[in-house]
């Protein structure tokens, strides 16, 4: 009689960036019940991420826009894990406290398109350059950024938005662009844009007059979709950019 052989089980490891309000904590906490190690990123001390206390959770103090501090992050989890299986980037700005979108050309100023970009683009690939070592494995991966449907060229019919239109346009053709050479280094690493929806948060409610209550998400039910999302995709559809819905969605 043989005696029964004991398969190691595949310990799941998760990273979310920009996790500490808004749709990036609640992937945190929709994510912890199914993981078992997650890392989450943050830039306020006084975020609620951290008075999340579940010992499957690592925080990370991290400003995406800095390469130094994204390099020192993803140092920190190499030190732990060889491996991460969710990559998900929710890091975005519309607007701040100076930062507004623009309505027409005369708003435009060269320092306020240069923020939209660091925020809402080149953070996402000094991500995606700095994690590629953990992604090299042989299970199923997925590195997922949220980007936005006014990032679409072809579905532009408004105007206006300058520069977060832009600086997510951009963002697409870097993880497209990133798709491509992950199908080499990572082959089992999935990449995707994803269009949340308008979700009630910071971001959107300065401009959640005019959306219909049955359009505008909670963040409970955005993070629901965008997972039932993920977890239905396929290595082929790596480079592509989807709705909420599951739609993929013209460049």
């Amino acid at each position: 009689m043989m005696n029964d052989v004991t398969v190691p089980q595949r310990t799941i490891t998760a990273l979310v960036v920009g996790a500490g309000q808004g749709i990036g904590l609640e992937f945190v906490r929709q994510l912890l019940p199914s993981v078992d190690r997650l890392y989450a990123t943050y830039r306020n001390s006084q975020s609620e991420l951290l008075t999340i206390t579940d010992s499957r959770l690592h925080c990370l103090e991290m400003d995406i826009t800095e390469e130094a501090q994204v390099a020192a992050a993803i140092q920190q989890i190499q030190a732990e894990t060889t491996a991460l299986h969710f990559v998900i980037n929710c890091v975005g700005m519309l607007h701040d406290g100076t930062i507004q979108p623009e309505k027409s050309l005369r708003h435009i100023n060269s320092e306020q398109l240069i923020r939209y970009f660091q925020v809402n683009s080149i953070g996402a690939i000094l991500l995606a350059k700095q994690v590629q070592p953990l992604l090299k494995h042989r299970d199923r991966a997925i590195f997922a950024t949220i980007s936005a449907k006014v990032g679409s060229i072809g579905d532009n019919q408004l105007g206006g938005w300058y520069g977060y239109r832009a600086s997510k346009a951009a963002l697409n053709m870097l993880m497209r662009t990133t798709a491509i050479e992950y199908k080499r280094t990572c082959p089992r690493a999935i990449v995707v844009t994803l269009h949340p929806g308008t979700t009630d948060t910071q971001l959107s409610r300065p401009f959640q007059r005019n959306v219909s209550p049955e359009k505008l998400f909670s963040v409970e039910r955005t993070v629901q979709q965008l997972l039932a999302v993920l977890d239905q995709l396929q290595e082929s559809d790596s480079g592509e950019f989807f709705s909420w819905d599951g739609n993929r969605l013209p460049w």
